[in-house]
């Protein structure tokens, strides 16, 4: 912050531009695992599901600064919020889900998880991934895939109400489909459920102290999120790598540490956290993601292109669909985790080759 305007001022491709890089990544990645550390404690104290929504709003809000802050900065890429939630997508859905499952599967052979709580998030996250990537391409208000100010502002208004509907439900009315079921694996569609006992993965201290420093440790990401967005687009021009690579960093940065707490909890057996976080962290891609850049587009006049290429349209539906049929029983094994790693392999070939 004090000397970043004098060292971003003549950037070239050097390895002390690549150094700078390097250290401010860093320095963002593990600012973002005090953040899952703090959100943890949090879990602790609260309980599921608001320990996991704690954290989810935490690397959300995380990532919708970085998008933001990389729209504003220079030539902004217009795909770059599309780029960004297909990413977390893939990343969440196949990546993640496919080691969870099969590091799960390895260690306890089958996991049950709260079968009504995964439907919850599906039936959720099916209809806004369509509403946000794949409608676009569709319209005919537009010569691009992009969408209208009426189009975006309703498409936005109903994402950020549906999901406000779902936090309601999973908060207050439903909470009991988002607790791990119990140890008998009869009831692990959903009959019973039992609040997760704590694992003693942190110490935690008081509620308040775990909020504040829950606050002050996302302040340095805030801060940096611009000088990385203007790292990230003289990277891209420069080194002439895939657009959707920015969306990838920015993917990485907001979901490795969610990653590592699912897998944790995934070890741990308590697959219904590790449900949680992952489907949580899709959905609220969508659902705040996409009202926060329609905004910013807004407000800007920067353009926005939400509606995917022609072989990630096919690919997003494909990882819905077998999203659904895994999540479709109540017992997960290694198989279901092998699938979604092979489409998680696809997406990333088709990011270098598309």
């Amino acid at each position: 912050m004090l000397f970043g305007d004098e060292w971003f001022a003549d950037l070239a491709v050097s390895f002390g531009a690549g150094a700078l890089f390097a250290w401010m990544f860093a320095a963002m990645l593990w600012c973002a695992f005090g953040v899952v550390r703090h959100a943890d404690c949090l879990a602790e104290h609260l309980g599921e599901p608001y320990g996991t929504l704690i954290l989810t709003l935490s690397v959300i809000g995380i990532e919708v600064t970085l998008i933001v802050a990389i729209m504003l900065t220079g030539d902004a890429n217009p795909t770059l919020a599309r780029d960004t939630m297909f990413a977390i997508l893939m990343i969440v859905l196949n990546g993640m889900v496919g080691i969870v499952l099969l590091i799960g599967g390895l260690r306890h052979l089958e996991q049950d998880y709260n079968l009504r709580g995964a439907r919850a998030f599906l039936g959720v996250i099916l209809p806004l991934s369509v509403i946000a990537l794949v409608l676009p391409v569709f319209t005919r208000s537009t010569p691009d895939p992009s969408l209208t100010v009426v189009q975006a502002v309703a498409f936005a208004g109903v994402t950020a109400l549906l999901y406000g509907v779902f936090l309601a439900m999973q908060t207050v009315r439903h909470r009991s489909y988002f607790l791990q079921p119990s140890s008998d694996r009869s009831d692990a569609s959903g009959g019973l459920a039992t609040e997760p006992e704590s694992d003693g993965a942190y110490e935690g201290r008081s509620i308040p102290y775990h909020g504040v420093f829950l606050v002050l440790t996302m302040l340095p990401i805030v801060l940096l999120s611009k000088k990385l967005g203007i790292m990230v687009d003289f990277g891209i021009s420069s080194l002439s790598a895939p657009a959707a690579l920015s969306g990838i960093l920015v993917a990485v940065v907001v979901l490795t540490p969610e990653a590592l707490a699912a897998i944790y909890a995934a070890r741990a057996d308590r697959l219904q956290r590790s449900v949680n976080i992952c489907l949580g962290s899709a959905l609220s891609t969508i659902g705040l993601t996409v009202p926060a850049v329609v905004v910013i587009s807004i407000i800007t006049g920067k353009q926005l292109v939400l509606g995917l290429d022609p072989a990630d349209l096919v690919l997003l539906m494909l990882t819905l669909l077998s999203s659904i049929m895994t999540f479709g029983g109540v017992r997960t094994n290694v198989l279901q985790g092998a699938v979604h790693l092979v489409l998680f392999v696809v997406y990333i070939v088709l990011v270098f080759s598309p």
